[in-house]
This record gives structure tokens, sequence and C-alpha cells, in this order.
């Protein structure tokens, strides 16, 4: 799991909200697409701890530290990656490293996204605790995917040789970035990242629905496609009964919430009345 400081949280949920607005109403093919070009980022910042300072130093100007990204990665990743890391060296984070974890983050979710308009973001993430309970199981593979000395190329192949007939094509795309990039934390430390990065995808994309009564099949889809049309993407809906709210409707998705419940308005105006 990642922790950042502060001003590197703060930093993560700006940047999360410019991944939400670059991926809002695009094809899963894109966002994957987008995913492996911040992958290719990563890779870099991940060799080059010169190249992680330059563009995280507070002295050096945002205007240069945005060149710096165009020169480097310009003709290799597409402009929607590259809009995004020019907007993730414009934000103030704690340390190099959590940048580099700040950019790692949305390179997750951007995958995560691809399988969530598939209609598979649940099952990439029973799929990588799948792939945690095999490592465990399988001293001789975990051994081979977690060497510091062995080829990408070749722990890559391994991945597709096990995985690519059983596991979703986004679980396969997040196992090869995450055996690549290991970072020098142990393939645990590692794979727990990506859980979490894929959860946390998944949390923006799960409206949290609190009603006093049961919602029939027609209003749950009416509202499922109501949020979808506002984040972009396909929303999950769970709802919860609360005879506690009277009437009326919670809703609770990524950092937002719509709060309709009679005991919100009377809560409302009896404030009103006080003031």
């Amino acid at each position: 799991m990642i922790i950042l400081g502060g001003s590197s949280r703060q930093s993560l949920a700006n940047l999360r909200g410019s991944l939400d607005q670059s991926l809002k109403s695009v094809s899963a093919l894109d966002c994957s697409t987008v995913s492996a070009d911040l992958f290719v980022v990563l890779g870099s910042l991940g060799t080059s701890i010169g190249l992680r300072r330059a563009l995280t130093d507070p002295s050096r100007d945002v205007a240069s530290k945005v060149a710096l990204v165009e020169d480097i990665f310009g003709k290799v990743i597409g402009k929607v990656a590259l809009s995004l890391v020019g907007n993730a060296v414009a934000l103030r984070w704690s340390s190099p490293s959590e940048f580099t974890d700040g950019i790692e983050q949305i390179a997750i979710e951007a995958e995560a996204s691809a399988a969530n308009v598939n209609d598979k973001l649940d099952l990439v993430q029973d799929e990588l605790f799948e792939f945690a309970r095999i490592l465990i199981a399988n001293g001789e593979l975990r051994q081979a995917l977690a060497s510091r000395t062995d080829e990408a190329a070749h722990k890559e192949a391994l991945v597709h040789d096990i995985f690519a007939s059983k596991f979703n094509d986004s679980s396969v795309r997040l196992l090869d970035a995450l055996v690549d990039g290991l970072r020098g934390r142990s393939i645990e430390q590692t794979l727990a990242a990506y859980t979490h990065g894929v959860a946390a995808r998944r949390d923006r994309v799960t409206a949290h629905v609190r009603t006093a009564i049961a919602l029939s099949a027609a209003q749950r889809s009416k509202l499922a496609t109501a949020l979808a049309a506002q984040i972009g993407q396909p929303v999950h809906i769970n709802v919860e009964i609360d005879s506690a709210i009277l009437g009326g409707i919670s809703i609770r998705f990524a950092d937002e919430v719509i709060d309709g419940t009679i005991v919100s308005r009377l809560a409302e105006a009896s404030r009103a009345l006080v003031g």
C-alpha cells in the first residue's frame, strides 16, 4: 500500500482528478494505452534518481520541468499520458520517491479503468488476490519473479506462460508491470501497492447508496446511468437500506456526497432556524 506524506497526498488527489477527466467516456483500449505510457515513464523514474529529483525540485520553475518531460517522453508516449505527467510535475511532492509512487498509482488506476469499462474490475481484484496465493504456495515461482538480476522480458514471458490463458487481459498487463517495477521493494510489497491501486479505482466507480426503502431494478438502472454520465465510466451501485434516514436517498461516490435524505434536510432546516 502506498503511504504518502501530507503534500503528496493532496497532489495525488489532484492527479487522480486529472486522470478521471482524461479517461472520461473513453474506450478500454484507450485506458490501457494511457496506463502503458505511464508505466514507461515509471520505468525511467525508477532507474534514474537524477530524473526524479529534476522533476520534483521545488526551486525549479514548473515550465522548465514540463519542458523536460516533453523533451524526454514527447516522442515515446501519447498526448494524454504526457499531459498527466506534466500535471504531476506542476504539483508539490514530499519527496522524489513519492512523486514516483504517484505516477505508479495513476498508471495502475488507468488499467483498472480499462477493466471497469469491460465490466471486469471485480475480476481483476480477485485475480490479484489469486496471484498472491499462488506466490505463497509456489516458492520457486516467487523467487523467479522477484529476482533482481533476471531480465524483465524473461519475467514477463513467465507471467504470460502461466497466467495469460487464466487471467483477464488487464490482470496480465498489471502483472507484467509489477514484475518489471519492483523498485527495490519485495514482490509482496509491490503487489500490495498494485492491489491498493486497483481498489482505489474501484472506490471511485462504486456508488454507495443509502435509502429508507429498497430500490427497484428500474430505479437502480436509472441511477447507475445518471452517475455514469457524470463520472464518464460504468458505475457499480451498492445499496444499504437504512430506516433511520426516514426517506430520500444519500449517494457517496469518489470524493463526493449527494445527501437528499429527509434527516439531512431537517438538520439543514434546524441549522437555518438557529442561524
